[in-house]
C-alpha cells in the first residue's frame, strides 16, 4: 500500500476521462481497492470540493459525493502543523505541508503539476504513482515466492 496527497488536479482528470487505463483513473481505482490511502486534511477536501463543484466542469453532485465519499473512507485524516515554504502557487502549499509532514508513512504528493512543486523524490506524476504501486506489488509477491 501506499500513501499519497492527491492534488485536485489529478481527481478533475479523472472524472473529466472517459479512458479506463488513464493514469488518473487508476489512481481513483487503486484508492477504491485500498492500495492507495490518499491522505487529507480539511483545508484539501475544502478544495476538492469548490473545484469538482464548478460549473465548467458539470460533474454530477452525485459523482462529486461519490468521489469525496471514498477519500474520507479509504483515506485518513492529517491536520498539518503551520507551515510555511515558498510554491509558485500559494494554493498547493496545503498538499505539500501534509505531503511534507507526513514523511514517516513515505507518503507522496501525486500531481499533474510537477513543476508547481519543488523536485523531490516524493512528489510524482499519476503515472508515476501507478509505476511505483506495480513495482512494490512484484517486490512483494517476488518475496513470497523465495
Amino acid at each position: 500500500m501506499l500513501y499519497a496527497v492527491i492534488d485536485t488536479n489529478v481527481l478533475v482528470s479523472a472524472l473529466l476521462s472517459d479512458k479506463e487505463d488513464t493514469a488518473t483513473v487508476q489512481v481513483v481505482k487503486e484508492v477504491i481497492k485500498g492500495n492507495i490511502k490518499p491522505i487529507y486534511s480539511y483545508e484539501i477536501v475544502n478544495e476538492y470540493r469548490n473545484v469538482l463543484n464548478r460549473r465548467k466542469f458539470n460533474f454530477s453532485k452525485d459523482k462529486i459525493n461519490l468521489l469525496l465519499d471514498a477519500i474520507y473512507y479509504f483515506g485518513i485524516l492529517f491536520e498539518p502543523e503551520p507551515f510555511s515554504f515558498s510554491l509558485p502557487d500559494i494554493k498547493d502549499l496545503p498538499f505539500y505541508a501534509v505531503v511534507v509532514q507526513t514523511q514517516d508513512k513515505k507518503s507522496f504528493l501525486v500531481t499533474g503539476n510537477l513543476k508547481h512543486f519543488p523536485t523531490e523524490p516524493f512528489i510524482v506524476t499519476p503515472r508515476q504513482l501507478i509505476n511505483i504501486l506495480n513495482e512494490n506489488s512484484v517486490k512483494l509477491n517476488q518475496q513470497y515466492l523465495i
